[in-house]
């Protein structure tokens, strides 16, 4: 099936699995939960303990402007039918691979979480940085 994926600190990119439970497990590194935020026949499948196990923070889910949640790890976005996950449609494709293209950084301000879009080159520099920060605390 045809799915938009979307890693941490990369562009998201058209990838083909097969829709069998084991291939979408390995491909968020473990049990998955999809989640429909949604008006239209989509999915978006996630790591259902990324947040336990502490998986980076990797896109920001918003509505009306406002950010709600965010997701961690790497997830994917696929089509549903019925009781079924398939692949998206051309348009749906198109959609997905515009509102993930490029890599978010999240950022503490005063006024809570802040996100930015960048290139993968500027997130790997500020995962770094913020490493750094973190080591001389």
């Amino acid at each position: 099936m045809k799915v938009v994926l979307v890693e941490p600190g990369k562009m998201a990119r058209i990838t083909e699995i097969d829709s069998s439970l084991q291939s979408m497990q390995k491909l968020v590194g473990g049990l998955i939960q999809a989640v429909y935020p949604w008006q239209d026949a989509a999915a978006l499948v996630c790591s259902d303990e990324g947040k336990l196990l502490g998986l980076p923070l990797n896109r920001a889910l918003q509505q009306d402007g406002q950010i709600y949640d965010a997701v961690v790890g790497t997830f994917f976005v696929c089509g549903i039918r019925e009781e079924d996950f398939c692949s998206l449609t051309p348009q749906q494709t198109e959609k997905y691979l515009r509102e993930f293209r490029e890599p978010e950084m999240f950022m503490q301000t005063p006024d809570g979480i802040a996100v930015a879009k960048c290139s993968e080159e500027q997130y790997r520099d500020f995962m770094k940085s913020k490493e750094r920060r973190e080591m001389e605390r």
